[in-house]
């Protein structure tokens, strides 16, 4: 059986957002990864400083992720956070978080 993931990119702007820039590199990269490694079920996004809690496209990406017992993907570790104390609450939920 292939792996399944939920793919999760976040960017601290909106001009990042809206430009693209960081966006497309990483979901680039998960798809690549995802491709052969197993199957990229779902992606989800923010658009939030690494410093802030308020992330609905990554609660959203953990419901999915949850229910289908994927796991989450994410291109770099800075891009999910750059707090030790947000990772740390992320691995005690029980989700898998590949990067």
């Amino acid at each position: 059986m292939r792996e399944k993931y939920v793919g999760y990119y976040r960017v601290s702007t909106k001009r990042q957002g809206e430009s693209g820039l960081g966006l497309d590199a990483q979901r680039e990269a998960v798809r690549e990864f995802a491709e052969k490694n197993g199957i990229l079920i779902d992606e989800y996004q923010d658009i939030v400083s690494g410093g802030s809690n308020e992330r609905t496209g990554l609660i959203e990406a953990m419901k999915v992720a949850r229910r289908e017992k994927a796991t989450i993907l994410i291109n770099r570790l800075d891009r999910f956070s750059r707090r030790v104390s947000f990772i740390s609450w992320f691995m005690e939920t029980g989700i898998g978080l590949k990067i």
